[in-house]
């Protein structure tokens, strides 16, 4: 992790974030030797698709349950509004 003033951190942004994002490197940024800031590296695509993997799985996986236990004699229509009615 590099420290680096508000001064330099002006000077050299274009340096700075393409180390962050490209070697993944976080920065901090102080302002008279104290941090005021923090650089690090958003979440990259191959993380977010890794995550919407594991959501749609357990979505899936919640299909498969409500078909295994849904009525056959029943639409979604009707369960729903047999659920209205309830309320």
């Amino acid at each position: 992790m590099g420290q680096v003033g508000i001064r330099e951190s002006r000077q050299r942004a274009s340096d700075i974030l393409r180390r962050v994002r490209e070697d993944g490197e976080a920065h901090t940024i102080a302002y008279r030797g104290r941090v005021v800031a923090r650089l690090v590296p958003a979440a990259g695509a191959r993380e977010a698709r890794e995550v919407a993997a594991r959501v749609w799985a357990d979505i899936d996986q919640l299909a498969w349950e409500l078909a295994a236990s849904w009525p056959a004699s029943a639409s979604a229509e009707e369960a729903v509004g047999e659920q209205r009615r309830e309320l």
